[in-house]
């Protein structure tokens, strides 16, 4: 059974979602949706392509990604679909699929959407280039080869000799807040030295843990969460609400005075000695 997983900025509050899934399988009845979100953020792209990018590589090879987020941003009058690890994503031409991927595809064509004017025309173009897939056309047959498309990528850690410092890629549902470092990344720069993580100027934690019951209630911790990225939370606590800790949004640090005060709401250093 073919397998479609849908990831949009849609919500659920109107009929757009089942709409869009009433699309896809009339034009085929054996297809099997997945929903991954329809609360992917339209202005924080590095938000978006996390949750996508460490859903999908959960999936089985052939299974395809549909991707709706800030659809109507740019005016290519085209999609994107791109095979990846021997799955295929198809989402706009707005800078998400290389964020999702980590560069450009080897394989990718373009779907033509000139005339669409709403989301289900847009989606009725992908429904059937997806069936077409499935009943063994290939990538070429349906899209258009060679076209140049929008480059954005994922946000990275500053490092210096004796720290890192990484950007809140994300705040969960518990307000966890799970920070752009890696734990391969962590322990290439630790080299087996103490560390001090420092948050919202003087918080400090000083050890990993394994999970939230690590520490008492209401006590700070950080781990490597399933992504492997650090994630900062409190036992049965909000951390992100309690301590005022925000997403990191490039725009916001582009205005002027609001630079310094946000800055130390958005990131976290790990200290090394």
């Amino acid at each position: 059974m073919p397998l479609l997983t849908l990831s949009t900025d849609i919500g659920q509050q109107d009929y757009i979602v089942g709409a869009i899934k009433g699309q896809l399988v009339t034009t085929n009845q054996a297809l099997n949706i997945v929903d991954i979100t329809h609360y992917l953020p339209q202005e924080n792209f590095p938000h978006a392509a996390y949750i996508c990018s460490n859903a999908f590589k959960h999936f089985p090879k052939n299974t395809f990604h549909v991707v709706l987020v800030n659809v109507f941003e740019t005016k290519g009058g085209h999609f994107i679909m791109a095979e990846h690890n021997g799955q295929y994503i198809i989402c706009p031409d707005n800078g998400i699929l290389t964020m999702i991927i980590g560069g450009i595809p080897k394989k990718l064509v373009t779907l033509p959407v000139i005339n669409a004017a709403t989301f289900l025309e847009i989606t009725q173009t992908i429904a059937h280039a997806v069936t077409a897939m499935i009943n063994g056309k290939q990538m070429e047959d349906i899209g258009t080869n060679g076209l140049s498309i929008v480059e954005k990528l994922m946000l990275k850690p500053m490092i210096g000799n004796d720290w890192i410092e990484g950007q809140i890629l994300f705040i969960d549902n518990f307000e966890n807040v799970i920070i752009n470092i890696t734990k391969e990344e962590f322990d290439r720069e630790r080299r087996n030295r103490k560390f001090k993580i420092v948050f919202k100027r003087n918080e400090v934690i000083e050890t990993l843990s394994d999970n939230y019951g690590s520490v008492d209630e209401g006590h700070n911790l950080a781990h490597f969460n399933s992504a492997g990225y650090l994630e900062l939370s409190m036992n049965k606590g909000n951390m992100a609400g309690l301590f005022g800790l925000k997403n990191y949004n490039e725009k916001m640090q582009q205005q002027g005075n609001a630079v310094q005060n946000n800055w130390f709401y958005q990131t976290v250093r790990v200290f090394f000695e």
